[in-house]
């Protein structure tokens, strides 16, 4: 099933995961634990103040990010970093797909010459050890 991502758009909606992973990206390069105003002033589309509570709290339950109190509400922090977070996800929907090698195949071939190189690079780096 094909998401229609320019018709969610339209509707005004995000598609699923995409506020979560701009909240965590202003998490990482914010540098500092955020307050939900500091993270939605950061955000583009500028999202409801509420939303980006949620978000938030919804980051903190999944063990995304960790809160702090502050005053009468809360900071948040990632708690994995860019990187980690990234080659979870990668490695969770290559678990789930039957052909891992097409998969693999298909990514390998689709990256461009600087990716390539940086891939060969790191493999070589592996086999050293």
């Amino acid at each position: 099933m094909e998401i229609d991502v320019t018709k969610e758009r339209e509707q005004g909606r995000r598609p699923a995961g995409m506020l979560e992973d701009a909240v965590l990206a202003a998490l990482w390069h914010g540098g500092r634990p955020m307050s939900p105003a500091d993270v939605q002033a950061v955000l583009p589309d500028t999202p409801a103040y509420t939303t980006v509570m949620t978000t938030l709290a919804r980051l903190h339950r999944k063990g995304l990010a960790t809160r702090t109190r502050a005053g009468r509400g809360f900071v948040y922090s990632p708690h994995v970093d860019e990187a980690v977070h990234t080659a979870t996800a990668m490695h969770d929907l290559l678990r789930r797909r039957h052909d891992r090698a097409a998969v693999l195949a298909r990514f390998v071939s689709d990256l461009v010459p600087e990716d390539e190189r940086l891939l060969q690079q790191l493999l070589r780096h592996d086999d050293a050890d």
